[in-house]
């Protein structure tokens, strides 16, 4: 499963870890990921087609762990994760003014990045394609990351009520902090200027927001299907920036190698 050559990239195995998660929830909700995976009720079978989608996620998290079923994992949950991106087009075709309908697809589709950036890390190192996808790959993140910043100042009311109210110095100012986080993490992604800090950094928030927003709300509620869903996604969410860390720091790794080879 895991060894010292996969130490580097080991945001694959948490990767396949959250897809596991997602999985999980869905089987014992017998149902998508709350708001995030917004199948409406009139699909037929739709109790059915999520018990089929769990157990899709719980494969596919588990072929992540072993290098040569990998490829196959990593390539059925982007599918999984871009099919989920396709259920909010409706919602924006019918609402384009709501940004947050527009959010709901750049969050899904940050996770097909991470899965499409994943399968090419697993091609061998001298891939032409591999690295080209990688490029495209991080261009595509930063632009998903411009979507989450942007996402906290045009619905900063509804971003500040997840803010715990103990947080200081204030929930509003926690929100806009985090939404210039986000800005400035996405210029770095795009830049290439200090992209490997600001994707770690990045990962680091995101993995703050589990722990002081979605945990304490998960023990709050522990029967609500939503907070299962929430912390699951935001999971999915802190491997898709660390898989993206990871290529980069890989990507600028492999350039230092060649300019300063071992003699």
């Amino acid at each position: 499963m895991l060894n010292r050559r996969d130490l580097p990239n080991l945001g694959r195995h948490v990767y396949g870890v959250a897809a596991i998660a997602l999985g999980l929830v869905g089987l014992v909700w017998g149902d998508f990921a709350a708001v995030w995976q917004p199948v409406p009720a009139s699909v037929p079978h739709r109790t059915a087609l999520a018990y089929i989608v769990a157990v899709c996620f719980l494969s596919a998290g588990v072929a992540m762990q072993w290098r040569r079923t990998a490829q196959s994992g990593v390539m059925l949950l982007a599918i999984l994760y871009f099919m989920s991106a396709l259920f909010w087009v409706p919602r924006v075709v019918a609402h384009p003014r709501i940004f947050g309908f527009w959010n709901g697809i750049a969050e899904q589709l940050a996770l097909v990045v991470a899965g499409v950036v994943t399968y090419a890390s697993l091609a061998p190192r001298d891939s032409v394609w591999a690295v080209k996808t990688a490029q495209i790959g991080r261009f595509l993140f930063g632009i998903c990351v411009v979507s989450f910043g942007l996402t906290h100042f045009i619905h900063l009311s509804d971003t500040a009520s997840f803010v715990p109210a103990w947080l200081p110095p204030g929930q509003q100012f926690s929100a806009v902090t985090c939404g210039v986080a986000f800005l400035l993490a996405s210029i770095a992604i795009l830049s290439g200027v200090l992209a490997v800090l600001a994707s770690r950094l990045l990962t680091a928030m995101i993995v703050t927001f589990g722990a002081l927003v979605w945990a304490p709300r998960l023990f709050a509620n522990p029967h609500e299907h939503f907070e299962w869903a929430g912390n699951a996604i935001n999971l999915a969410l802190i491997t898709a920036a660390w898989v993206v860390a990871d290529s980069i720091a890989s990507r600028q790794r492999q350039v230092q190698n060649r300019q300063d080879p071992i003699t």
